[in-house]
């Protein structure tokens, strides 16, 4: 019997969507009409979406989409990043992920905090395939969002618009996105996590995500069946447009035109928006209570509406190169597949593996591996404040991040460094409820002692 030629004699189960049906090697390169495997895939090109190559791949038919996307903040992340950076003492601005400096060995603070950014915080952005947990692994560049997974593994390759399950493989763990669905992340200790268990390792419990949650009130908009990229215009693609806000719908007027979004029309003096997801129509409520009249121009929305909001601090990380691991057996369960394996591992076997970890944007490994630990992790009585721009917003403390180092030896070259300040940064808490009669007393001690 011969050996199957091409392509689709070894790979008979990928289908295409109707506008993608081209030849496999328009996007993966490679030898079709082969029947030896090493012939085959002579110049294959695993993943023609990742971001070093997809200019050339996606770029060919969608040369708009991909300079958008490439710009966006999604690919970018310069506002996380710099934001970051400059709380650690940075005076330059970075542009892209890439440029963010490798120190080795790490020799001072920002270095410290550069290698934090590229080994821990950025293991799931569009350069990596994600953490090898079932609900957030995922594609890589255009792929990320277009392209479904489920189980840890690709579906299909047939390309789809995002779905709040390709939102949630990045954006989960305590991030935005998580809060819309109301997911809580449990404490990292064995103590803390639910099924308990007796055992300090890890337990059975499905953790589809790194780490289980416990399941609050999620946003109002999602319980109605509204998705991520109803409101949030998908990776860049209309960022000329005026950015959407919560007003811009609800402060609408019979009479105005509606929002910039393409899921808005006004329909018999009613605006009404069609979700992307089922196509159902929502009549989007107007602002009637007098309290918006009041205060509206000095409290955002959430502080009111929003029924909680992610309150993790101190945050603490520490980068050890030293072969120690009894002290984190309780805490074996990191939200980083990367760190549990190793962990788990050389805690229970002899054969000790190598105490690196992969960069996030490389995927290249190097010596040291990144613990992580809370404080404390709570969501109730949301931290209140008045920005510098004068209005009264919801605050997390982001960058509430201590920052450690020991070395192989034992030798403590960083121990315990903050930033600039205290941390706390405007956010817009995503679970969106009513106010309920008590809303005044969350900011009424921020305003003029007269309206007080």
């Amino acid at each position: 019997m011969s050996a199957k030629i091409g392509c689709a004699g070894c790979h008979a189960e990928v289908r295409l969507d109707a506008v993608h049906r081209l030849a496999c090697t328009s996007c993966h390169g490679g030898q079709d009409n082969e029947r030896q495997v090493d012939k085959a895939h002579a110049g294959l090109i695993a993943r023609p979406s990742h971001p070093s190559r997809m200019a050339q791949s996606c770029g060919n038919c969608h040369p708009g989409q991909v300079d958008a996307a490439a710009a966006s903040r999604h690919f970018t992340l310069s506002g996380l990043i710099n934001t970051v950076r400059k709380h650690f003492g940075a005076q330059d601005r970075l542009e892209q992920p890439t440029d963010i400096p490798m120190a080795a060995p790490v020799s001072g603070t920002l270095a410290l905090a550069d290698d934090m950014l590229r080994r821990r915080c950025l293991r799931c952005h569009v350069y990596s395939k994600g953490d090898a947990y079932d609900a957030v692994t995922h594609g890589t560049g255009c792929a990320a969002c277009h392209l479904a997974f489920a189980n840890g593994k690709l579906v299909s390759h047939a390309f789809v618009p995002p779905t709040d399950k390709q939102c949630l493989s990045c954006h989960y763990g305590n991030r935005v996105g998580s809060d819309y669905h109301g997911r809580f992340e449990h404490d990292f200790n064995w103590e803390y996590r639910t099924p308990y268990s007796s055992q300090t390792s890890l337990n059975t419990a499905p953790r589809p995500a790194g780490v289980e949650w416990h399941d609050l009130a999620a946003d109002v908009h999602q319980q109605r069946g509204i998705v991520c990229i109803d409101c949030h215009r998908h990776s860049g693609h209309d960022r000329q447009k005026p950015r959407i806000t919560c007003i811009a719908c609800h402060g609408w007027r019979p009479g105005q035109p509606a929002p910039g979004l393409n899921t808005l029309s006004v329909r018999d003096q009613a605006l009404v928006l069609t979700g992307r997801a089922d196509g159902k129509e929502h009549a989007v409520p107007l602002l009637s209570n007098p309290a918006h009249r009041q205060y509206g121009a000095q409290v955002a929305c959430q502080v009111c509406h929003g029924q909680w909001s992610f309150n993790d601090a101190p945050t603490y990380l520490l980068l050890s190169n030293r072969h120690e691991y009894e002290p984190w057996e309780r805490l074996v369960v990191q939200g980083s597949s990367e760190v549990e394996t190793l962990l788990e591992h050389n805690l229970h076997y002899s054969d000790e593996k190598p105490l690196v970890m992969r960069d996030g944007l490389t995927g290249e490994p190097r010596p040291g591996i990144w613990y992580l630990g809370y404080g404390q992790r709570r969501w109730e009585q949301m931290i209140v404040r008045k920005d510098t721009d004068g209005r009264i917003k919801v605050f997390r403390p982001y960058l509430d991040l201590h920052l450690s180092m020991v070395n192989a030896d034992g030798q403590v070259p960083f121990d315990d460094i903050v930033g600039k300040n205290s941390g706390l940064l405007p956010y817009t808490p995503h679970t969106t409820g009513p106010a309920g009669l008590f809303f005044l007393n969350r900011f009424r001690h921020l305003l003029p002692t007269e309206e007080q």
